[in-house]
């Protein structure tokens, strides 16, 4: 089996645990007004590689990847889940942990289908980075082009499976900053019992250039990067959410 593959990363530090290797796939649905790789998109795009080229690459530099391990995002990686846990199938042969950073926007409980597909790459996976754009499911249409509604189904299938998750949330101001939607939000994440970690990331434009290099109206116009005490305060939010859902619970 191919991939359509857009790059990869033989030092990612910020992508799960320790030291990994990254591989962007190619391919998303989604149309988050912050995202900062729009060559990502299309899934017609990108490179294809097979399983075992993708990890001759990663034995090439595994000495390298210390506490760490497999990582894939995108894109959208579960655009093409079989391909995902072909490779973690694999990767799980050598030992090697591995890390599946996504929005969940794919999952559907009530497609057989696609549940028996989800479970059969959950047997694979050992971390599950699951980004949440937005707690309000109107707001994440406005944000994303899609609703929220499977994506906190997935959330909540992770915890049914025990499968550890990091969540991950990006703090843009003016649609993800007001203190009711960080509160919300952290009562949700508080109710999963396999939460690991939480990431609370500052939105930055760093992405800008792309999108005038590919011919693209960047979205957020002028919208200027959080500031840092700004990403503190989010998390500080998002974390009293979490502690009165554990006080109710």
């Amino acid at each position: 089996m191919l991939g359509r593959i857009h790059s990869t990363e033989s030092f990612g530090t910020v992508d799960g645990p320790g030291v990994r290797y990254v591989v962007f796939m190619q391919g998303c649905p989604m149309r988050c007004l912050y995202c900062h790789n729009p060559d990502t998109w299309e899934h017609s795009k990108g490179t294809e590689m097979s399983v075992e080229e993708i990890l001759a690459d990663y034995d090439s530099c595994k000495e390298f990847l210390k506490n760490g391990g497999l990582t894939v995002t995108g894109g959208e990686p579960l655009m093409q889940i079989e391909f995902v846990t072909e490779l973690f199938e694999e990767a799980h042969k050598r030992g090697i942990h591995t890390c599946l950073d996504t929005s969940g926007v794919t999952f559907r409980r009530d497609n057989e289908k696609i549940l028996a597909q989800f479970n059969k790459l959950l047997e694979y996976t050992d971390l599950v980075m699951l980004d949440i754009k937005h707690i309000d499911n109107d707001e994440h249409k406005k944000l994303t082009a899609h609703g929220n509604t499977d994506i906190l189904d997935f959330a909540l299938f992770l915890k049914e499976k025990n499968v550890p998750v990091w969540i991950r949330h990006v703090v843009v101001p003016q649609i993800t900053d007001d203190e009711n939607s960080l509160y919300r939000l952290g009562n949700f994440i508080g109710g999963l019992s396999n939460l690991k970690a939480i990431d609370v990331l500052p939105y930055h434009d760093l992405g800008r250039e792309k999108y005038e290099n590919l011919g693209i109206p960047y979205p957020l116009g002028n919208t200027p990067p959080l500031d840092k005490s700004e990403a503190v305060r989010a998390r500080d939010i998002i974390m009293n959410g979490i502690k009165d859902r554990l006080r109710n619970d």
